[in-house]
């Protein structure tokens, strides 16, 4: 039954703009998020926004920072649920299994920033606490990275490779189209 999905958008942040963050990939995963969550709201299905609130001073994600705020388009709206969390996992210091077992959700699909950090965690943690899981791979980004040897990792690389994982174990990986053509039959 599609009730018992619901939808969990990571971390959708303006702070992800401002430095330290380096540069990303994939510049489409704001339509494709927008997307999703038009199909959501259509339905009338769960919708539970994540927002980071980090306690690190300096972080762009500080509820005090205006990085702390949804990027245009992603803001919750009147009656969306909405958790705030301060670590990578959207299940560690807040009610989300709370809300979604009293949902009676079974499968959570969820998209965001950045594929290796929060979704993945998020994704993983899922997995463990018994719900079917998905990811919207062209739905996330994520940064490149320092490899600690004076070089850089791609974000390219950095995103195959968490989602590479996630699917070996943890989650089935979609694209949006795909998902959006096979909501009635999850």
């Amino acid at each position: 039954m599609p009730s018992s999905i619901a939808l969990i958008p990571i971390d959708v942040q303006r702070g992800f703009d401002y430095p330290p963050w380096g540069r990303r990939n994939n510049p489409h995963m704001e339509r494709n998020g927008q997307r999703l969550l038009a199909a959501w709201r259509e339905r009338g299905w769960p919708l539970i926004h994540v927002r980071h609130d980090s306690m690190q001073a300096g972080s762009t994600l500080r509820p005090d920072h205006p990085g702390n705020a949804f990027r245009d388009g992603f803001e919750p709206r009147a009656g969306e649920a909405l958790v705030s969390k301060s670590v990578n996992s959207a299940f560690i210091g807040t009610d989300l299994d709370l809300r979604l077992r009293r949902l009676g959700v079974d499968t959570v699909i969820v998209f965001g920033v950045s594929t290796d950090m929060c979704v993945s965690t998020t994704a993983r943690m899922a997995s463990n606490l018994g719900y079917r899981t998905i990811v919207v791979a062209d739905a996330c980004f994520c940064f490149d990275l320092d490899d600690g040897a004076g070089g850089t990792l791609a974000a390219e690389a950095i995103s195959a490779a968490h989602l590479a994982t996630l699917r070996a174990e943890f989650a089935q990986v979609m694209d949006t189209s795909e998902l959006l053509a096979a909501l009635d039959e999850l």
